[in-house]
């Protein structure tokens, strides 16, 4: 494999980084012409790799950094030794993570030898499909013989000689992202699964334990009774039945040609986020396909209307080994992007097997959830370190994921904030204005049990004070409608259902929406928009839709599952916590009685969530280094 590194001998001299652990192949790539050193560390171990290289006319710089232990390990006679070897005319082969540092995090002495020498760093991964995996913090791996073998060389960094300190930090972490790239792609193209070389938590296995394995086996005993519940899921307008193939892992379209980038996605809050996400890509990447997974009929219907030409819907397998595998096989994806919370064993576990890179976008996760994986590791690390990245919402829940065994997590934003608001259908809107012309109007949405309760309390007052009030209830589970009308009439309220396609009247007090996919089409009738889920311990639902449709937002005190997003609007004054009926009447009563209040409020609101933005140009720049250019060739990967 020698011959790989020729397209890149224009950058000799420069510095070969790879990850600790993973460099044991590192002579048999090199060419015998290219005069190249070896940076080892002082220890035992890496007495015995000096040794062997000595073999392949590789001179040795030996030292290493102190990774924080305050003590001197030679690292800086072994800079200065590189940096001499460099301007010498000399490749430099390196790690970029410290020993008895954090494994796979690149440290800043790489940084610092490219900017003295100002030569590039090549990030270099070496895999074979047999290997063993020691269990040392680096995952120390040793090549078998008789073995496919990949190589990989990511994005080439270079450090400007006058990089500030922001410079440095942003040059490490375009090392470890080019590095984890390479990696993957090496183990991809060695056919090898990577999850046994990856540094997962400490004490526990990245192997599948007793309970995963249970889990498998249980699912595929419980193949036979698939049929029938998607049966009765068709009945209740939740499957078609049409396409119940796709659900059972026969697929009856056939794959498209060339390289397919594959986006699962739960429904249509997932799927409204990730949309722009493979638009974008497609224009970065313009031969590759697309196919995009989801688990509900109206995600379906969204992605009927928006999805581009090069891309493919299904319903996503049921999580049974066997369906799993039809549908990988049938697929062969050559990246896997999951979205949010998206977590199903089997699709991972033979995604993973199957040498497909695996990537978690928009990552969330909430502290109920993660006590719950924390709590069974033996089951969360095996499927977590599945995974070559973790772009999460946020700096805390990145390191959520990294503590279940994601080995690597980026805090990218929410992009949702960046995706366009709902399509609203014109012609139901014209439908509905005229009936609802002049009336005060308040939107509860995504309400669950209890606090409807509340907002026809809140109703009561409000009509108290302002004449012809409306208030529209979009519960969050559709089927609870009935029971909400029997409720509201009860109480003395006269109510009309949208399932039964009934309309708002003129002395109709509530109009309970109790269908699917048209929160759009209230924020639009609706100038105030209550977010449910927030009155009652559910976490809250996302409030980015009302906003980008002109709604301003009341919530209640529990809104934890999207923290990043109500702490920006509430700290800017663009949305209003309540805490009672009482207090939802009163904000109401303000807002829906005072223009400039309303125009101030949502204008701050606007303005908070432009803050926050940029979560999309963040996912798409990392997800490209998965998707190399075809035509940068070699720059990329090898």
């Amino acid at each position: 494999m020698g011959e790989t590194l020729d397209a890149h001998y224009h950058h000799h001299p420069c510095i070969i980084g790879t990850w600790h652990g993973q460099f044991m192949l590192l002579p048999i790539i090199k060419p015998s012409y290219l005069p190249a050193d070896v940076m080892l560390a002082r220890h035992r171990d890496a007495g015995i790799m000096a040794e062997a290289l000595r073999h392949f006319d590789m001179q040795l710089i030996r030292g290493a950094g102190a990774a924080g232990r305050g003590k001197d390990r030679g690292g800086s006679h072994a800079y200065m030794a590189a940096v001499q070897a460099l301007r010498e005319g000399r490749s430099v082969g390196m790690t970029a993570d410290v020993p008895g540092g954090e494994a796979r995090r690149a440290g800043l002495g790489i940084v610092m030898v490219a900017r003295q020498s100002q030569r590039p760093i090549l990030p270099v991964a070496i895999a074979t499909r047999r290997y063993l995996a020691l269990n040392t913090w680096s995952r120390m791996t040793i090549n078998l013989p008789y073995s496919g073998l990949g190589f990989a060389v990511g994005p080439i960094v270079r450090v400007p000689r006058e990089a500030s300190r922001e410079d440095l930090e942003r040059c490490r972490q375009e090392v470890e992202e080019s590095l984890n790239w390479a990696t993957a792609e090496a183990y991809r193209r060695a056919g090898a699964d990577p999850t046994r070389a990856t540094p997962g938590l400490r004490g526990a296995s990245t192997e599948p334990g007793r309970r995963l394995k249970a889990y498998r086996t249980l699912t595929s005993l419980a193949r036979p009774a698939a049929p029938l519940l998607l049966g009765l899921r068709a009945r209740r307008g939740k499957e078609e039945p049409l396409r119940q193939n796709e659900r059972l892992g026969q697929p009856k379209l056939p794959r498209p040609p060339g390289r397919l980038a594959w986006f699962h996605a739960a429904s249509v809050g997932e799927t409204n986020a990730i949309l722009p996400l493979m638009a974008a890509l497609a224009g970065e990447r313009p031969s590759l396909s697309f196919l995009l997974t989801t688990g509900t009929v109206t995600s379906a219907r969204l992605a009927a209307q928006r999805i581009g030409p090069r891309t493919i819907h299904q319903y996503a397998p049921l999580d049974v080994p066997e369906y799993v595998a039809g549908f990988l096989d049938h697929w062969r994806p050559d990246l896997a992007v999951f979205t949010e919370s998206e977590i199903w064993p089997n699709l991972i576990l033979g995604s993973s097997e199957r040498g497909i890179p695996l990537v978690l976008v928009n990552g969330r996760m909430t502290k109920r959830s993660f006590r719950k994986w924390r709590r069974n590791p033996s089951f969360a690390v095996p499927l977590f370190s599945r995974f070559a990245l973790v772009l999460a919402q946020n700096d805390s829940l990145a390191r959520r994921f990294a503590t279940l065994g994601a080995p690597k997590t980026v805090a990218a934003g929410n992009l949702k904030i960046d995706s366009p608001p709902p399509v609203v259908d014109g012609a139901e809107l014209e439908r509905l204005r005229p009936r609802l012309a002049g009336r005060p109007l308040l939107v509860a949405a995504s309400t669950h049990d209890g606090e409807d309760q509340m907002v026809a309390d809140a109703h009561r007052a409000l009509a108290a004070s302002l004449p012809g009030m409306c208030t529209i209830i979009a519960p969050r589970h559709p089927e609870r409608g009935a029971a909400i009308a029997e409720m509201l009439r009860e109480r003395g309220l006269k109510a009309a259902r949208r399932s039964l396609g009934d309309l708002p009247e003129r002395d109709s007090d509530i109009y309970v929406a109790d269908t699917i996919g048209e929160l759009g089409l209230l924020y639009k009738l609706a100038p105030v928009a209550f977010i449910g889920g927030s009155l009652v311990e559910r976490g809250g639902q996302n409030p980015i839709e009302a906003v980008r449709l002109g709604a301003a937002v009341l919530v209640g005190p529990h809104w934890q599952n999207f923290a990043d997003t109500y702490g920006a609007l509430i700290d800017s004054r663009g949305a209003v916590v309540v805490h009672s009926a009482e207090e939802l009447a009163k904000a109401a009563h303000r807002l829906l009685s005072d223009e400039a209040e309303l125009a101030g409020m949502r204008g701050r609101a606007d303005a908070a969530l432009a803050a926050i933005s940029g979560a999309l140009p963040r996912t798409v720049e990392a997800l490209l280094r998965y998707l190399p250019n075809e035509r940068e060739g070699l720059a990329r990967a090898s």
